[in-house]
């Protein structure tokens, strides 16, 4: 039996012997205009000779997302922020695979969101920052207590010369002034090798390196490099030459400026489609760290995705490590759905298709044995199981496939293509393109079929609303009772917000209040267009009893949210079902009750969509 090889069987490396390499400093910048000669498409130049493959012991993720991806996209909000590093934990692991998470400083906000994703006292991703080669910003990084920073030392003659008008000895002394500087204050310096593929590696970046590694020997710290292939420039051919050979550039630190590769990271960006290549190709020629951020968010065409760097780890390795990838999944439909990004449909491992099948000799492999046409089970490792889109192409059996996964049956009580109602129903979808239709089938149209051809296969829709209706009841006063105004049980700052609620939120019909003894402290607070139909609702005033109430009742207790079963109101004749929980106050003792009741029709409405019954062209 042949032997099965992951990176890490490739080691040990090569014997490294670095030697002494000087600075050339230089009165005009070299530019490399062969390579790089700005007015054609850069050359991608050869010169024979490729190190071989010797990959780092350990193989680690770093995050930019709130730095390099933030300047991609509109701010974050602190929240979305927090919730954004909790996936990043998840998605690491216990281990840390996802090691550290780098932000800025400069805004009162960034220093929020620092201190809120401190406060979770998450082991993992590590809390460090970015800031530019200058003094008043290493304050910043002391002020806030962090043990890491990054520090931009851009490298190439483009950026010495031409942006910040100094020569490389000038740069050169800039840098390492303040890099002794963060190592006095106790501070890890990672030094941003910024535009390294374009830079003069054995006249510049080697030299560079090894100052800084001896600075990290007279002080004890590691400082950390990071290889900024800012333009995307890097490549992976064998023979390539350098700045741009990826393998060459990552063994030059390691073994002529005598790095060791844990203290090395790639950061790339992907302007000629090679971002994630190169950055894979970084780690087996020995670097530790990749740079990356979610989603492949950052600057022009974006860097890195990291889900995509977790998938490639886990094939490099042969092991997950305890990575949870099925957060790959919630963080995509997070960025959907609370900050409203649009993932492209087939985008890997988080469009919503990316392992969407349409052809219906694929769906009839997907139901023989879903690894003829899935990449790995994506369900159990991902939380994605593959779908189906019904078009002209799908057949009986993709028909079939859809039908199944939508009602979650398996093995014997799975329908076969052949079953009378699926033959129905696909000679119903072949019609629609027979009469010229060039969209595929939506999910209603697709619901209407069924439940039209198979209807003993579906419970009543009434009886689904109510689950999903009892469901948002209880998300939405969850959110009420946590909030500060609420919980100082002052009528003057709740009422107000109250108000806000019935108007901000269409199937809210009644909001009210009680103290612990069931009294209420809150006035009527309706609905708009239902305030008279409460105004003779004199029972229901501030002072009234309502101690013998099932919604008040059942929360008192046992501190749990409550939703009653459907009623109808005795005000408005709508069918209605009442939400209460406790409101608690900082020593999570229990001194009052909210209520509200919600109008079903209303709430059906509006959840129609979240139950499958999109609108026509959705998936």
């Amino acid at each position: 039996m042949n032997e099965v090889k992951t990176a890490a069987a490739l080691l040990p490396s090569l014997e490294k012997s670095p030697r002494r390499f000087e600075m050339i400093d230089r009165e005009t910048p070299e530019l490399f205009r062969w390579t790089f000669p700005y007015t054609a498409v850069p050359r991608i130049v050869f010169e024979g000779g490729e190190p071989p493959l010797s990959p780092a012991r350990e193989l680690l993720v770093t995050d930019t997302t709130f730095r390099d991806g933030q300047q991609a996209r509109p701010p974050y909000k602190v929240e979305q922020i927090v919730s954004i590093f909790k996936f990043l934990s998840r998605l690491g692991g216990p281990r840390g695979i996802v090691r550290k998470a780098e932000f800025f400083l400069y805004s009162e906000k960034d220093r929020q969101a620092v201190e809120a994703c401190r406060d979770l006292g998450l082991p993992f991703p590590i809390i460090t920052s970015w800031i530019r080669a200058v003094a008043s910003d290493l304050e910043l990084v002391r002020s806030m207590g962090l043990g890491e920073t990054g520090i931009l030392t851009s490298i190439s003659d483009y950026h010495i010369y031409l942006k910040l008008n100094q020569t490389r000895a000038q740069a050169v002394a800039g840098y390492l002034a303040l890099v002794r500087e963060t190592l006095d204050l106790g501070i890890i310096p990672r030094c941003h090798f910024e535009d390294v593929t374009r830079a003069d590696i054995y006249g510049l970046v080697v030299p560079f390196a090894q100052k800084l590694k001896l600075l990290s020997e007279e002080a004890g710290t590691p400082i950390v490099i990071r290889l900024c292939d800012t333009m995307g420039l890097g490549v992976t051919y064998p023979g390539a030459a350098l700045p741009r050979s990826v393998g060459k550039l990552v063994r030059a630190l390691i073994d002529e400026a005598g790095y060791e590769g844990e203290n090395l990271e790639w950061h790339g960006h992907n302007d000629f489609h090679k971002g994630f290549i190169n950055a894979s190709t970084a780690w087996l020629y020995g670097l530790g760290s990749v740079n990356s951020t979610l989603l492949g968010f950052g600057e022009r065409t974006g860097n890195t995705p990291l889900e995509a760097l977790l998938v490639e780890y886990a094939a490099l390795t042969g092991t997950t490590a305890e990575m949870d990838l099925t957060a790959i999944n919630d963080m995509a439909r997070y960025f959907e759905t609370e900050i409203h990004h649009n993932i492209p449909p087939g985008q890997p491992l988080v469009g919503r298709d990316f392992n969407l099948t349409s052809a219906g000799i694929h769906a009839d492999g997907l139901m023989k044995n879903e690894e003829l046409y899935n990449i790995f089970d994506t369900a159990a490792i991902l939380g994605r199981a593959p779908a189906i889109a019904i078009n002209d192409k799908s057949g009986a059996a993709g028909l079939a496939l859809w039908l199944n996964q939508r009602l979650g049956l398996t093995g014997s009580q799975a329908l076969d293509k052949r079953h009378p109602g699926i033959m129905k129903m696909a000679k119903a979808v072949g019609r629609e393109y027979e009469q010229g239709r060039s969209t595929n089938m939506s999910k209603r149209e697709l619901e209407h079929l069924a439940r039209h051809f198979l209807p003993q296969c579906f419970v009543s829709m009434f009886d689904r609303l109510k689950t999903r209706a009892r469901g948002l009841a209880q998300e939405v006063i969850f959110d009420m009772i946590e909030n500060e105004d609420i919980r100082s049980m002052d009528p003057a700052r709740q009422e107000p917000l109250m108000e806000k609620w019935v108007t901000d939120i269409p199937y809210l019909q009644f909001i009210y209040i009680t103290d612990a003894n069931g009294v209420k402290t809150t006035r009527n607070v309706v609905s708009r267009h239902e305030k008279a139909k409460f105004a003779n609702a004199t029972s229901y005033d501030a002072g009234a009893n309502f101690s013998d109430r099932i919604w008040y009742v059942a929360p008192m207790g046992d501190g749990k949210i409550h939703v009653t079963d459907f009623y109808t109101s005795r005000f408005t004749g709508a069918l209605c079902i009442t939400a209460s929980g406790p409101i608690r106050n900082r020593e999570d003792e229990i001194v009052g009750i909210l209520g509200l009741d919600i109008r079903f029709e209303d709430l059906a409405k509006m959840e129609s969509e979240e139950l499958g019954l999109t609108e026509d062209g959705d998936d």
